[in-house]
C-alpha cells in the first residue's frame, strides 16, 4: 500500500543553517504538527562562514541559504531576521544581532537601543520585526518568503521568554512583548512565524 493509500505522511527534513538552539527550538514549535523536521546543520561552526555584508534582509538570508546548501545534500533553511526602527533610519536593521559591536549580547543590544531611543514618545518609539526566510538545496534557491510584525519599543525590558528584542518589543496585536507571551501565541503574530507558515505550505502543498 501506498503513503497516498495508506494515510502516511513522508516527513520533510530541513536542516536550519544556524547554531541557535533557541531558533531551532522556535522553528520547532512552529513546525508542529506538519510533515517538517528539523535539525540544525551539523558541524555548522566549522563550515565556512558566509559573509553577511549585503544590506537588505533578503539579500542576506537568500545569500546563507545557498551558500550552506553546498555543504550539504539536504534541504537548507536560513533566515535574516531583525527590528527596524524609523526614527532610527531603520536602525538596527541587517545589523540587529551586532547593534553593540561584534561581541554583542542580547542585553547588550536591548541597553544599546533602548538608549537610542532615551526621550523618545508615542509614535517615535514604533517599530516592526522583519523576517526574510529562503529555502535551497545544492547550490539553487527553493523559495524566498517574508513577513513582519508591527510594534513598539518600550523603555524597559518586560518578560523572561524569547531571544533577541522580544523583551522591549511591545506587540499592539498580543497586548504584551514578545518575551511575556506564550510561545504558541508569539509563533502565530510574530515575523518569522508568520514568515514560516508561508515556508510551511510552500514544502507541504
Amino acid at each position: 500500500m501506498d503513503e497516498a493509500a495508506s494515510g502516511a505522511r513522508m516527513e520533510i527534513r530541513v536542516v536550519l543553517a544556524s547554531s541557535n538552539a533557541g531558533k531551532l527550538r522556535e522553528y520547532r514549535e512552529m513546525a508542529a504538527g506538519s510533515a517538517i523536521e528539523l535539525e540544525l546543520m551539523p558541524q555548522f561552526k566549522d563550515l565556512p562562514p558566509f559573509e553577511e555584508s549585503a544590506t537588505t534582509f533578503a539579500e542576506i538570508g537568500a545569500g546563507k541559504a545557498l551558500h550552506y546548501s553546498r555543504f550539504t545534500d539536504e534541504i537548507v533553511l536560513a533566515d535574516d531576521s531583525g527590528l527596524a526602527v524609523p526614527i532610527l533610519g531603520g536602525a538596527p536593521g541587517v545589523r540587529s544581532a551586532r547593534y553593540a559591536g561584534p561581541n554583542a549580547t542580547d542585553a547588550t543590544n536591548n541597553q544599546t537601543l533602548l538608549r537610542e531611543l532615551a526621550g523618545r514618545e508615542g509614535e517615535e518609539r514604533s517599530a516592526r520585526f522583519v523576517c526574510v526566510t529562503a529555502l535551497a538545496r545544492r547550490g539553487r534557491a527553493l523559495a524566498v518568503v517574508s513577513d513582519f510584525a508591527e510594534g513598539s519599543i518600550l523603555s524597559k525590558p518586560r518578560g523572561s521568554g524569547g531571544f533577541g528584542y522580544d523583551p522591549v518589543f511591545y506587540s499592539s496585536t498580543l497586548g504584551c512583548t514578545f518575551a511575556e507571551a506564550a510561545p504558541g501565541e508569539k509563533n502565530r503574530h510574530s515575523h518569522r512565524g508568520k514568515a514560516f507558515a508561508k515556508v510551511i505550505d510552500f514544502l507541504t502543498r
